[in-house]
């Protein structure tokens, strides 16, 4: 039998009638008690059917049922040339065209039947040489003396016999692998006419390769939370079926489904497995790509938005998103879109470096990039790419003039200022907020005002929680979220402030990091100098006033008191850095000169 790879083969007319075959690799199995079954996997044609013309000799059927002859021996002093005819291998005439020398047997021992060899083996045409064994002693077969070559299984410490995973068919029947998970999906949902159910997938690796499991419904329950990315584990039991390539992006032909008799534990030994494998490819191509293509990128998060909801198309549902803006040392720019529990554990504070597997390619917005259920990221990986990356964005590369190849109404949320800037009155224009989604953007202004009153409030002091207590009056403050009452509380500001530019002007609101920075003082410091001091406080906000600033505003439209209002808020605020300002607007001249 041929391996599913091999098709081609046949229907290209490469192998066809009598044409004479070399075996470079192939399994044979033991099926239905006695029945040998050899599945091909590597071959090469050494002529073909028409140049050999016709049928070589009397082939026929192998019967293991039938007495094999005993070979015939050799002197002593021949035992190390080659035999001359296949018919002095007592083995499967299938086997790899291997160059075999026969021992000095004696007379009058019974030769061994090849059923004696029952273990799934690949055999490879390695030259094989046999020692000098006694008379008739049990007779070994190519396979088991041939070279180990991948598909071949390995001893581990444990004594299991460990399987390449590019050796897996759904023709083998006992297997084990010793793989690391390299990515993990998201539990999902189900639906279809026979029914509904939960499933989930991960991806095994080896020095061989990779192949993508599923577990549906109990095995989802059962290894679920066992298996972790990054792990390595002892792999057996299973269904392998030809891969599904519409969901399926890997290499492998087939892949897993687990089942009642899948057993999965841990390996301590993972030194010699790989890790997750890269083919990066520079932002700057990604405009090459086409519509759906499947590529890795690595790149620094610039900036990332808020957790917006996003209602399915396909299924009706509701599912968290996150955009991030990604850049490289190609000087290009892209927005990336994160999904589901992605979207929802993600942190990019700190300008991380980020290496993304598998991300597909749209045409939506120019050229932007989205996870899928087979993607993964690995955030400051300790890979050459990623040193070499931070090395630059932290030695001017963050300075430098970037391409944008994806189309954005604004910018896309927190992490920096941006590059996106408009002025208040471009903002109004363009309609920013009016649609369902909020719109970012950023924008260089001077404080006018800022409004003293509820400027600050008293918050719950766990950590995670920001909202505001209740004075119970007898030294107790109740948190209504968490439903507990503790003996203290945290300050932390809200403010509300009106910035303007050389266009327009603008109510904002502020929250505690950013007021932070713009007034120089903490929420507490603050909060014990409104009661002890109502000069300094004043002092802090008028001192404040007139200074210019970055920032990047959120706009969205709200309903307050059933009336539509657009809502301002500022998510990163920055000193203004006259050499790096400067820089940008030299940029923006050339870019409307047509000279950038």
């Amino acid at each position: 039998m041929l391996a599913t790879q091999l098709n081609g083969m046949v229907t290209s007319g490469e192998i066809n009638l009598n044409c004479i075959i070399q075996l470079n690799r192939y399994v044979c199995n033991t099926v239905q008690g006695d029945k040998k079954v050899i599945i091909i996997l590597e071959l090469m044609v050494l002529k073909s059917g028409a140049d050999v013309g016709q049928r070589i000799g009397d082939p026929q059927p192998f019967d293991i049922s039938k007495n094999i002859p005993a070979p015939i021996t050799q002197p002593a002093e021949q035992a190390h040339q080659p035999s001359t005819s296949v018919q002095h291998n007592t083995q499967n005439v299938v086997a790899s065209p291997s160059r075999i020398t026969h021992p000095v047997k004696p007379a009058h021992q019974p030769s061994t039947s090849v059923q004696h060899s029952t273990q799934n083996v690949v055999a490879s045409p390695a030259r094989i040489t046999q020692p000098v064994q006694p008379a008739h002693q049990p007779s070994t077969s190519v396979q088991r003396n041939s070279q180990k070559r991948s598909a071949s299984p390995v001893r581990s410490q444990m004594g299991k016999n460990i399987h390449p995973i590019d050796s897996l068919t759904p023709y083998r029947n006992k297997w084990t692998i010793r793989a690391r998970v390299t990515v993990k999906s998201d539990i999902r949902n189900w639906s279809n006419s026979r029914g509904e159910g939960r499933l989930f997938s991960v991806e095994f690796l080896d020095e061989s390769g990779e192949i993508r499991a599923t577990g549906f419904n109990q095995q989802l329950d059962k290894f679920y939370d066992i298996l972790g990315v990054n792990k390595v584990y002892y792999v057996s039991g299973g269904t392998i079926k030809p891969a599904n390539k519409q969901f399926n992006k890997l290499d492998h032909d087939f892949e897993l489904t687990f089942n009642w008799m899948t057993e999965i534990t841990n390996c301590e030994d993972d030194e010699a497995l790989p890790t997750m494998q890269f083919s990066f490819i520079p932002i700057s191509e990604i405009p090459n790509a086409e519509n759906d293509a499947i590529v890795d990128v690595i790149g620094v998060c610039k900036e990332f938005g808020d957790i917006q909801m996003k209602i399915i198309r396909s299924s009706g549902r509701e599912l968290e998103m996150r955009e991030l803006q990604i850049v490289d040392d190609s000087n290009t720019e892209v927005t990336l879109t994160l999904w589901g529990k992605q979207a929802e554990n993600f942190d990019g504070s700190q300008y991380p470096i980020i290496a993304f597997k598998r991300l597909k390619v749209s045409d939506f917005n120019g050229k932007t990039l989205s996870m899928i259920h087979s993607s993964s990221y690995q955030i400051n990986p300790d890979i050459n790419e990623a040193h070499r990356l931070k090395n630059w964005y932290e030695n001017g590369g963050h300075q430098q003039d970037i391409t944008m190849i994806s189309i954005q109404r604004g910018s896309t949320g927190t992490g920096g200022v941006g590059l996106d800037f408009k002025t208040f009155a471009e903002a109004k224009h363009e309609n920013l907020g009016a649609m369902d989604a909020p719109d970012y953007y950023s924008v260089k202004a001077s404080v006018v005002f800022l409004r003293r009153e509820n400027c600050i409030y008293t918050a719950c002091p766990s950590d995670g929680c920001n909202k505001k207590v209740k004075d119970m009056m007898n030294g107790v403050f109740r948190c209504e979220k968490c439903n507990i009452d503790y003996n203290n509380f945290k300050w932390r500001f809200i403010l509300s402030a009106n910035l303007a530019d050389a266009t327009d002007n603008n109510w904002v609101t502020i929250f505690n990091d950013q007021v932070e920075t713009l007034l120089g003082i903490t929420a507490n410091e603050l909060g014990e100098m409104r009661e002890s001091d109502s000069d300094k406080f004043e002092k802090v906000f008028s001192d404040a006033n007139f200074k210019d600033y970055k920032m990047k505003l959120r706009v969205k439209m709200e309903t307050f008191n059933d009336e539509l209002r657009l809502k301002s808020t500022v998510v990163a605020l920055e000193p203004i850095k006259p050499v790096t300002d400067n820089k940008r607007l030299i940029s923006e001249i050339k870019q409307m000169a047509g000279l950038a």
